[in-house]
Parts: structure tokens; C-alpha cells; sequence
């Protein structure tokens, strides 16, 4: 049998592109019709680091499964994307076990670019349900994420639903959700609009999900990736048919995840080192570390290699991140670790200030490493704090975190 034919499917900025791809879709899941590289239009520096990691359209490339639907890129936060090799069977059982979970097929508010995965999982969800996802105007690109657009196309949305009487829901990645709260009290009304909001894509301040609910938000915090073909864990708990385990657990229980299900991947496009290593049988190891708690709930408690040594102190990254971002005057935060000649690592922190005129930034960033260091131990406190407008971010909405690593070793 031939290798079934990967296509290139540039998904332009905006509705229009995101109902191109809805429309090419369902016979890519089928197999009755070539699987699809989606792809973003722009920048074209992160557009080729994608084709190159994926190669669609390549005849001396072959794809290596032919039940592979789609292959979706990884977002390239933390180095080099990866072509993630997913099959229609995965997207199918990923979709309805979300729908299963959270009460059935809903209408959904598209905030997230297509290409990514999160974003083409609403896309699945609206073939299976037959109904139109409505994607913001500014989506993939076509303009930048708006908290004002996004409640006034949550208006727009929520009187939609009533008429077919259909559930409301949206998925946001957690800097979405900070700006919408920053609206404030007027926030509430685009919030309580969603019978559910998912908050995915990167780990979410406790602080923010507790603002987001004094408004009203119902909010559901998944964990996944590309891997397993968007979340699989709901507030801690696997969706039906996903297996979480903490393997190699040290004395406090804490290990790396492995996640197991019919929505794994079937590996990485033209990577079999990292297949070999990142899959099993129907089984995915995460580079994420975490523990089941007494609630046998999962809990994330940062990345694999985010534990770096500081003059001979391990300290977590993600850990000095969250305490950050507990600071009651941070609104987002990005913490990062660098080489260091003295000390091994050093550890940036990077923040957006809640009120950016109330206090003068040397005292806002004394007043961070005062926290941290209360908190996690003066080895854990950052070295450097830098007063941002606003996190970089790439296409998918994450924190470009190699950019604020190139950043960091400058200074």
C-alpha cells in the first residue's frame, strides 16, 4: 500500500481560514482524503521551522502511518517544534470524551488559532455535533486577542446559543483569561455568558483562576498536549478511557507523568529517535513532572528539566513562577533559567504589573524576590526582574519562552 499523501493546508488569519480547514477536515479524518499539515500564514521565520519539522508535500518524505488525519505541530515554547503524527481514531475519541465530560455537544467560541491543537479540537467537536464553531474575527492571527472583541463576540454567541438552545463554551490559554479579567467588574458579563471555559495550553496561576471565578467564570483547567490531541485531564481527572501515571517517583511522590489512552499520538513526524523514547503502545511520556494527590487527582508540578542548579541549590522554575504570580500586584508572569559562569543558572523573572503606575518597577521587582524568597527560600529567588508590558507570545498564544531566554542571557 502507498503512504497516504500529507498535504499543506495554510490556514489563513481569521473566520474564512478557520472554515477552510473546517471544511477540508471531516475527509481527512475519514481517510477519504489526504491528511493535512495545518499551517500558520505568518511570521514566515516560525512558518519554516514548521515545514521543516513536518515536510508536508514532500514525496521523499513519506508519512509513516496511513491512518495519520492530521499532523499538528508542537508550538515551539520551549525549543524546535515537532510534527506530532495524530490519527483521525485519536482526534474522534479525544472529542467525545471532552463532550462526554462536560455534558455534551455545545457550541463553541473559537479564540484559539486551528492550527494548534487545542483549536482544532473545537473544529472536531463542531463535525461530530454539527454545529458551527463562531471564531473570533482577530483568531489565528488576523489581528491581536482582544478581551473587549471577545465580549462583544461572547454577546454575540450567547444569544445564538439561546435561540438553537445549545450550551455555550470557549477554550482559552491562561493569558487570554488574564486579559479578559483585567476588564474587571465588566468582565463579568462575557464570563458568566459560558456554560464552560477551558483553561489549558500552559499551567495557570491560582490567582487567576480564583479571579476568573469570584466573576462567575465556570472554569474546567485541563492538562495535555499535541501528544495526546489536546487536554485529557479535567481538573485533575482523566477524561473516559485516559490513564494517568507518575512514574520513577521520588520520596515525595513526585515523578514523570505518563499519560495512556485512544487519543495518543502515534508519534513524531520523521523523528523516530523521539518516538522511541516519547511513546509505547497507546502511551505517551510527558517531560512533565507531577504526583497523584490524596483526591487522586493529578497534579502538574512543573516541566522535567525545570529543576536547575543554583550555586549548588536545586531550584524549580516552575515553583519560583508560581510564586510570582501570587504576587498581588502581578498579572502575568514568565519565569526562565539561563547558563550562569558563577553560579550555574540564572533565574529571570519577566512580569506585567497589574497597575503599572502605582509603584516604581525597582520596588515592584524588590518586592517579588521578597516574596519568592519568603516563600520557596532565599536559593530560589530571582536574580533579575524585568517589568514588561505585555509576554511575548507566539502564533498559538503561548508565552515565547525562547525569546525571553535570549532576553534573560543578554542582560
Amino acid at each position: 500500500m502507498s503512504a497516504r499523501e500529507l498535504t499543506r493546508l495554510t490556514v489563513e488569519p481569521g473566520p474564512d481560514g478557520v472554515l477552510a480547514l473546517a471544511a477540508e477536515l471531516p475527509m481527512a479524518i475519514s481517510g477519504e482524503g489526504p491528511a493535512l499539515a495545518p499551517l500558520p500564514a505568518g511570521p514566515p521565520d516560525y512558518v519554516d521551522r514548521i515545514v521543516a519539522a513536518v515536510r508536508p508535500d514532500d514525496p521523499s518524505a513519506p508519512l509513516e502511518h496511513n491512518d495519520v488525519a492530521v499532523v499538528v505541530a508542537t508550538s515551539g515554547s520551549m525549543g524546535e517544534p515537532r510534527g506530532v503524527l495524530l490519527s483521525g481514531s485519536a482526534l474522534i475519541a479525544s472529542a467525545k470524551a471532552s463532550d462526554s465530560r462536560l455534558g455534551g455537544p455545545s457550541r463553541w467560541v473559537m479564540a484559539l488559532p486551528a492550527h494548534h491543537v487545542a483549536g482544532l479540537q473545537v473544529l472536531v467537536r463542531a463535525h461530530l455535533s454539527g454545529i458551527p464553531p463562531i471564531p473570533l474575527d482577530s483568531v489565528g492571527g488576523a489581528g491581536h486577542f482582544s478581551a473587549v472583541e471577545f465580549a462583544n463576540a461572547t454577546r454575540a454567541a450567547r444569544a445564538i446559543a439561546d435561540s438553537d438552545g445549545a450550551q455555550l463554551r470557549t477554550a482559552l490559554v491562561p493569558t487570554q483569561l488574564a486579559r479578559i479579567v483585567e476588564l474587571g467588574p465588566s468582565a463579568s458579563d462575557a464570563l458568566t455568558a459560558y456554560d464552560t471555559i477551558l483553561i489549558g495550553g500552559a499551567a495557570a496561576a491560582h490567582g487567576l483562576i480564583a479571579r476568573a471565578t469570584s466573576l462567575g467564570a465556570r472554569i474546567v483547567t485541563t492538562y495535555g498536549m499535541t501528544e495526546t490531541a489536546g487536554g485529557c485531564v479535567y481538573d485533575g481527572t482523566p477524561l473516559a478511557g485516559v490513564a494517568v501515571r507518575v512514574s520513577d517517583t521520588d520520596a515525595d511522590g513526585i515523578g514523570r507523568i505518563e499519560l495512556s489512552g485512544p487519543t495518543v499520538a502515534r508519534g513524531y513526524r520523521l523523528r523516530p529517535d523521539l518516538t522511541a523514547t516519547g511513546f509505547g503502545p497507546a502511551l505517551h511520556r510527558t517531560s512533565d513532572r507531577g504526583k497523584i494527590d490524596k483526591d487522586n487527582r493529578l497534579v502538574v508540578v512543573g516541566r522535567i528539566d525545570d529543576v536547575v542548579q543554583v550555586g549548588g541549590i536545586k531550584v524549580s522554575v516552575a515553583a519560583v513562577e508560581a510564586a510570582v504570580q501570587e504576587h498581588a500586584m502581578v498579572a502575568e508572569a514568565a519565569v526562565v533559567a539561563t547558563d550562569d559562569d558563577q553560579w550555574g543558572s540564572k533565574v529571570t523573572a519577566f512580569v506585567v504589573a497589574t497597575d503599572a503606575d502605582s509603584l516604581p518597577a525597582t520596588q515592584l521587582g524588590a518586592s517579588i524576590v521578597e516574596r519568592v524568597a519568603n516563600a520557596l527560600g532565599a536559593e530560589s529567588r530571582p536574580r533579575d526582574v524585568v517589568i514588561m508590558s505585555s509576554l511575548p507570545t507566539l502564533p498559538t498564544g503561548k508565552v515565547d519562552r525562547e525569546q525571553l531566554r535570549t532576553i534573560a542571557a543578554a542582560r
